[in-house]
């Protein structure tokens, strides 16, 4: 029997900082869980120097909580952007705007 190999790896867990001042609200009825998310790496923004924004097609939902970010925007700065796969893993209608959609960031398998 042929053994499996995993196409991608568990990074991070977290929700997404200032949904509520992005475009989370416009957003929030197309999201569920599964739906795929993409990390943009803001290198200049005056908040925090490792930020790295979450997308949802051409809508910014907001961050990588700064307490996460520093290793996923290393490597985005060293052109490593095809090495995640985001989703939404996580929807809770009624929590604080703040914590109503988590992601799950995987590390992928080299050439998937």
């Amino acid at each position: 029997m042929e053994k499996r190999t995993e196409q991608r790896k568990h990074f991070l867990h977290c929700n997404i900082a200032g949904f509520m001042y992005w475009d989370g609200c416009i957003a929030f009825e197309k999201l569920k869980v599964g739906t795929k998310l993409e990390l943009e790496r803001e290198e200049y923004n005056s908040h925090d120097h490792n930020a790295v924004a979450i997308y949802y097609k051409d809508m910014k939902l907001g961050f990588i909580p700064k307490r996460h970010n520093e290793l996923v925007s290393q490597f985005l700065d060293m052109g490593h952007n095809d090495v995640f796969e985001v989703r939404v893993c996580q929807i809770d209608e009624e929590a604080h705007p703040e914590h109503q959609i988590h992601i799950n960031v995987y590390i992928k398998r080299k050439g998937k």
